[in-house]
């Protein structure tokens, strides 16, 4: 009686879970959708087809644009359940594809206000680099004039700093330039204010070496570069110089790149053939100025000592972000130009690049170099590898890694991490919610009846993994091979069907036995992989179970009653191999 009781409250639950839940699967958002007619379809019959749609539908069919005509591809307003009609009617067999007109929308564009003014963002593609990192858990120490909390650093992270020149803790700004150079590396960002900073969710550490009239000597800024290294910093910027090699700065500079941390220095505004120290030292990535039009700027030097140039600013276009009147000392946005300007772009990305995994100094250079867009004919070296280009340098940063970033990334948004899982639809849909994800372990639980066995990390590891479809493969990927396979890898059970056939229907293959019976096949012999392969099997079979009654799109099956029969056909099969892989066990004791 008491097994028939938790039967009948799990069915239960399952069916108001089913009832309130939108399913597992990510899938694209969509208000419309393409209908590409084949080639061979005469117009009197698209035509035809059309005024049908438009009849059945209550739409309007339209021509995508005007260059659509010649391919038959129009577009209907509608959702999921027109899309499905459509694919299942007889107007589907004169298409070459029926499928959803998705949403894209653009990497990520910062809602501050004044962004608009900051050309030198979009010139070194930032906006998809932020797609991937954009610094946060790296320190760069800004060695410069001090820095100012302005209104527009608000929400920037600053750690302790020093003020070298009145020997004092607080490293306030009384120039303006240390402000507008720390602004470009971390201005704070989406915060409907102002401008954007580069590695806006970096930390900065204000370490002051030049007086109110932009002078400092070589000992405070030696000490500066020991401080930033022995406190944490990961990135110097250096956004001054001058004539004159200094052997304690080389050694301080030296210490720095011991310890981990890329320096990177200003060449200097003489035009001159030659960078000024200390970015001609060596492990000091130094870094000249080009103006909006990707042109050596009029005043940056060059030759020996560049490395890489970014953008510095002209008359034809400066380099805005929030600093000091330093008459006033009220904030203001201003536009300043210089390679000053240009050092701490290079700053900023190479904390995007240490954020996404690249530790060593010297490894970070190499990316910044080998992703930097070349220009032909620098006979002079204007420009030492090329341009910076913070979305290459971010993408070569991860390339070759396996890693389980975009897993998390994935789980925060459309896995069992993700709040909204929970809190969408309010307390009426929380408790089915979590009676679907206990779903698999009930199912789990019914099997430990006929066959005793102790609850093990594997096991429970497998009931999520299948009872989610699959999800933790969602997070694989390799740069530079096929994408093919990693698509298909990184598919739940729900969205192979996407990844096979280009929509996003099940697909009768994978939505099925024939995965956990394979695992079962290959694990068998393992004690501990065996639990995860029969943990797998039993939450896959909960994820079919719900794939019946929520979204029984299969593929040529249909939608209806046989859809959900198969479904629910192979969530039986897939609990009748979980038993059957226990039984003679007699446990599955760790």
């Amino acid at each position: 009686m008491k097994k028939f009781i938790l039967l009948c409250l799990f069915i239960g639950g399952l069916w108001f879970a089913l009832s309130s839940f939108q399913g597992l699967a990510a899938k694209g958002e969509y208000q419309s959708i393409v209908l590409d007619f084949r080639e061979n379809v005469p117009n009197t019959e698209i035509e035809a087809k059309l005024n049908a749609i438009a009849q059945q539908y209550k739409v309007k069919p339209r021509l995508n644009s005007e260059f659509s005509a010649a391919d038959n591809v129009y577009v209907v307003e509608g959702d999921r359940q027109t899309l499905t009609s459509l694919r299942n009617s007889k107007i589907a067999k004169s298409t070459e594809y029926i499928e959803p007109n998705y949403i894209y929308r653009a990497y990520e564009v910062p809602n501050d206000p004044q962004y608009g003014q900051q050309w030198n963002m979009r010139s070194i593609s930032i906006e998809s680099a932020w797609d991937e990192t954009k610094g946060s858990g790296v320190t760069v120490a800004v060695i410069d004039t001090g820095i100012s909390q302005v209104p527009d650093l608000k929400n920037t992270k600053f750690v302790e700093g020093y003020d070298f020149v009145n020997d004092k803790v607080a490293a306030d700004d009384d120039n303006g330039h240390g402000t507008h150079v720390a602004g470009t590396v971390a201005q704070s960002t989406n915060n409907n204010y102002g401008v954007a900073g580069v590695a806006y969710e970096a930390t900065l550490m204000p370490l002051k070496v030049l007086s109110a009239g932009g002078t400092g000597t070589t000992s405070d800024i030696a000490e500066a570069i020991r401080f930033a290294a022995d406190n944490g910093a990961g990135v110097i910027n250096m956004s001054l110089g001058g004539g004159g090699e200094s052997e304690m700065m080389k050694e301080a500079i030296a210490y720095a790149h011991q310890k981990g941390v890329v320096v990177v220095a200003a060449a200097g505004n003489a035009n001159s053939n030659a960078a000024e120290y200390p970015a001609r030292y060596p492990h000091v990535i130094g870094v000249s100025a080009i103006d909006s039009a990707g042109e050596k700027a009029p005043y940056s030097n060059f030759g020996a000592g560049i490395d890489l140039s970014a953008p510095g600013g002209s008359n034809s276009g400066k380099i805005v972000q929030e600093t000091i009147d330093p008459d006033t000392e009220e904030p203001v946005f201003a536009g300043f130009q210089g390679t000053s300007m240009a050092s701490p772009h290079v700053a900023g990305v190479a904390a995007l690049v240490k954020a996404a995994g690249i530790q060593d100094p010297d490894e970070v250079e190499s990316v910044l170099q080998k992703s930097a867009r070349v220009v032909q004919d620098d006979g002079l070296n204007y420009y030492g590898a090329g341009h910076l280009d913070a979305s290459a340098a971010v993408k070569l940063a991860v390339r070759g890694q396996i890693t389980f970033k975009d897993f998390f990334r994935w789980l925060r948004d459309n896995g069992y991490l993700n709040p909204r899982f929970w809190i969408d639809g309010g307390a009426v849909a929380l408790l089915p919610k979590v009676l679907m994800v206990l779903g698999s372990y009930l199912l789990a639980w019914f099997l430990r009846v006929y066959f005793p066995f102790t609850w093990s990390w594997s096991l429970s590891w497998g009931l999520v993994t299948g009872s989610s479809g699959l999800f933790f493969l969602k997070g694989f990927y390799i740069f530079d091979l096929p994408q093919w396979p990693f698509r298909l890898l990184g598919s739940s059970i729900p969205e192979l069907g996407s990844a096979i056939q280009g929509y996003s229907e099940l697909n009768p293959f994978f939505a099925s036995v024939v995965i956990p019976f394979v695992l079962i096949v290959l694990l068998l012999g393992n004690p501990n992989w065996k639990k995860f392969a029969v943990g797998t099997a039993l939450g896959v079979a909960s994820c079919l179970l719900i794939s019946a009654f929520i979204a029984p799109d299969l593929g040529w099956l249909g939608s209806g009653a046989i859809a959900r029969t198969f479904l629910i056909g192979n969530a039986l099969a897939c609990y009748g191999i979980a038993w059957l892989a226990m039984k003679g066990e007699g446990s599955l004791v760790s």
